[in-house]
């Protein structure tokens, strides 16, 4: 299992200096609007490659009355340092300790994997693609942590070629070729990556009772790599596609425009269709079953971050929610206005009131 045993946070958002010890379980933050729940959560999934839950810049998460910068040092419970932050001096530049030594945010992904659930996400199947992506990645993130490497390297590569077929006396075909053959390395081992979550995620879906977390059908839309070796194939797709590509001022093929389709099987309805609370029980059900898993792939279960989660859930679907996480185990952050809205805690479980 994968657990937080200490989290410190210096000078992030409104938390000026805090310092929570929380069990391995369930941890319940409850406070008013304001109080700074949200924060705690952002700065525990800053431990996990990204951009944390907002996906906010840096800059934004120093606090605005402090010195700039800010500090997030963590003790997991197999006794692994992890830290993160920025310096007052370099406001948007990341820095990363592990175990003492500077490292870099993608080998973070390496010591604890962390998914979540946040308000934000409740208009996920009918908004962009790109926030499907997004929770696409985080999901293969959490089982396979090489795919932020490849994911940042692609998409260094991916701009590096934008800038260079928009250059008005014609781009080096050397270079650009230099670059293609990243992005097609890098850009399949992503697309690889995602199939095999799609698939056995998908299976692991379609395999369980109905119950009250309604069932999705997981699928990839959009550009896909060819049936032949993905790497050669998207490698002769962006040659072909250069003056397209040039005229666009953008790259129109790779797993950046790959999108995840999401189906209630129950109703075999699209889940930009169903209702709101439809799509948050979907949602929480494609995270749950992700979790069991992430823990069968990495012998150990990924922290879940469940930002106001009780918000479009009847009282069956919370109850369900909390038996379902204390059964399952794991280390649980889950943030509320008050402790009602959850029902009877497990003894073991974390309660921290931040109040005003």
């Amino acid at each position: 299992m994968t657990a937080l045993a200490r989290l410190a946070l210096t000078d992030l958002r409104n938390h000026a200096a805090l310092t929570i010890a929380p069990g391995p379980g369930l941890v319940l933050l409850t406070g008013l609007n304001g109080s700074g729940k949200t924060n705690i959560l952002e700065a525990v999934s800053l431990l996990a490659p990204g951009r944390g839950l907002r996906g906010a810049t840096l800059s934004e998460m120093a606090r605005s009355d402090g010195p700039g910068g800010f500090a997030i040092s963590a003790r997991t419970i197999d006794e692994q340092e992890l830290g993160t932050g920025t310096l007052a001096a370099a406001p948007e530049r990341r820095q990363v300790r592990i175990n003492g030594a500077s490292g870099s945010a993608t080998a973070l992904g390496d010591y604890l994997a962390i998914l979540w659930v946040t308000p934000a996400m409740d208009r996920l199947f009918v908004e962009g693609a790109s926030a499907r992506r997004r929770f696409l990645d985080r999901l293969v993130l959490a089982r396979e942590p090489g795919h932020a490497t490849h994911a940042s390297r692609y998409e260094a590569a991916m701009r590096a070629r934008n800038k260079l077929l928009a250059e008005p006396d014609g781009a080096d075909p050397g270079w650009l070729a230099a670059l293609e053959a990243g992005m097609a390395e890098h850009g399949s081992a992503i697309a690889a990556a995602r199939i095999g979550t799609v698939e056995r995620l998908g299976e692991r879906l379609t395999a369980q009772a109905e119950g009250p977390f309604a069932r999705a059908g997981l699928a990839l839309d959009g550009w896909a790599p060819a049936p032949e070796d993905g790497q050669t194939a998207l490698a002769h797709e962006l040659r072909a596609g250069r003056g397209r590509d040039a005229a666009a001022g953008r790259t129109l093929a790779g797993p950046h425009r790959t999108d995840l389709a999401v189906t209630h099987l129950g109703k075999a309805q699209p889940a930009a269709l169903c209702s709101t609370g439809e799509q948050k029980a979907l949602l929480l059900g494609i995270v749950l079953a992700h979790a069991d898993l992430v823990a069968a792939d990495r012998r150990a279960r990924p922290i879940l971050l469940l930002d106001e989660v009780a918000a479009h859930l009847d009282p069956l679907r919370r109850a369900a929610l909390l038996d379902r996480l204390t059964d399952a185990g794991g280390q649980v952050w889950m943030t509320g206005t008050d402790m009602a809205a959850f029902g009877p805690l497990p003894a073991a479980a974390t309660s921290i009131d931040l109040g005003q």
